[in-house]
């Protein structure tokens, strides 16, 4: 391997690790993100020629450090304040041998509770988690969820000036605030998995791009911090995640679960997600993340669809209505139920959901009461239903499958 495929090589495996030391060290985001820029340069200029240092990720957070107090100090003959910072900078940040792999990833923690703060919009917290955390650009941002790249760089930019004014801290929170903290963490990345697993718009049902991203922050975060709904949320995506080969057919049509072809499903990845719910369920410390990917584990545990064991999936939804109720649970609850029972028991709740109001926008409920009304019998209702899912889609292929479930009727 050349050296400047090696930078590379570092650049894709260890520049967020840089970077979130650098923010630390200089006290601001963007300052770090150009000293990160100006650190590689400096490794394509000196390395091929002095050779790759014994320890790569030290010398560029201390070359980033120095090119960045360099660049306050030549500043500071226009504004004197730029001299302040440097001296600042300088008192603060250590050198370069106290630099250790603990605190490096002390610092990537840090990151991730700083671009998830509750004082950020919530859309805030996953635009700027995606471009500081995982390193996406802010085009790949928008393209994943169907913005325009200036609507998610005024996000980025609003979010960064809302923790500098606001001085939030860059630090992990303290043992008392981190129940709270950590849920804001996992809701952004299950938001961001659940756009990647079940985009809310497009061409495609899975954008692999932003589920993928979902799992290397769920993995990270559980090497980090292995708290029980840590470990909850890594199992639930990657349980989901294993269906990926077969949730589509050839042509990129839906294919519901009891459809899909079972060997297709990824083993190593359901083994990976079955120990981690086992290890959070022994904790009797867990919470929604887990309960949910505990009914992805009885899924993924039926060789067929039939051996399915609904009735410990209806169980377990019981179980997570108690620990945080929501329409969509009830919803999922009533057709574990149907498939327990019979259609007209979860159609009963479904009616009761939608008549109280709750879901009347949500395409798969219409699609769920269509579902349990052409399994009745009941052809019109079912029609009717499926029309009102047509109507709120605007994901194509779910669109075509449920145009293609009407004209079956």
């Amino acid at each position: 391997m050349s050296v400047r495929e090696s930078i590379d090589e570092i650049y894709r495996s260890d520049s967020r690790r840089v970077l979130a030391t650098l923010i630390r060290l200089l006290g601001d985001f963007d300052r770090a993100e150009e000293a990160l820029h100006d650190a590689f340069i400096a490794a394509i200029d000196a390395w091929p020629t002095g050779g790759i240092p014994a320890n790569p990720r030290a010398w560029l957070v201390s070359t980033g450090r120095f090119k960045a107090i360099d660049k306050l100090r030549r500043a500071a003959r226009f504004d004197a304040a730029r001299a302040d910072i440097a001296a600042q900078i300088e008192s603060i940040a250590p050198p370069p041998d106290d630099i250790d792999e603990a605190a490096v990833e002390d610092d990537r923690l840090r990151l991730i509770f700083t671009c998830c703060h509750p004082a950020l919009q919530p859309d805030a917290r996953i635009a700027l988690t995606l471009r500081e955390v995982c390193g996406l650009a802010t085009e790949e941002i928008a393209r994943a969820f169907l913005s325009p790249a200036p609507t998610i760089a005024q996000r980025i930019v609003r979010a960064k000036g809302k923790i500098r004014d606001a001085r939030i801290p860059y630090q992990v929170p303290a043992r008392e605030e981190l129940a709270d903290r950590l849920d804001a963490v996992l809701h952004v990345v299950y938001l961001v998995f659940n756009e990647g697993y079940s985009a809310s718009s497009g061409a495609s049902i899975v954008r692999h791009d932003l589920c993928d991203e979902a799992i290397r922050l769920g993995r990270l975060l559980v090497e980090l911090l292995p708290e029980p709904e840590a470990m909850g949320l890594l199992a639930l995506m990657l349980l989901h995640d294993a269906r990926r080969r077969a949730r589509t057919n050839a042509d990129g049509d839906l294919l519901l679960l009891d459809e899909q072809d079972r060997s297709l499903w990824n083993r190593e990845q359901i083994k990976a997600g079955l120990d981690l719910v086992e290890r959070a369920l022994y904790s009797r410390r867990f919470g929604p993340y887990t309960l949910q990917a505990a009914i992805a584990a009885v899924h993924a545990e039926a060789a067929e669809a039939s051996n399915t064991d609904w009735r410990q999936i209806v169980g377990i939804y019981d179980v997570l209505i108690r620990v945080e109720p929501s329409p969509v649970a009830e919803l999922n609850r009533a057709v574990a139920i149907a498939m327990r029972d019979e259609p007209s028991a979860g159609l009963t709740i479904i009616d009761a959901i939608l008549t109280r109001g709750d879901l009347l926008t949500y395409a798969p409920a219409h699609a769920a009461r269509a579902d349990l009304c052409r399994r009745l019998g009941r052809n019109p209702e079912a029609a009717a239903a499926y029309r009102r899912a047509i109507e709120l889609t605007r994901q194509e292929p779910e669109r075509r499958f449920f145009e293609k479930r009407l004209s079956q009727l």
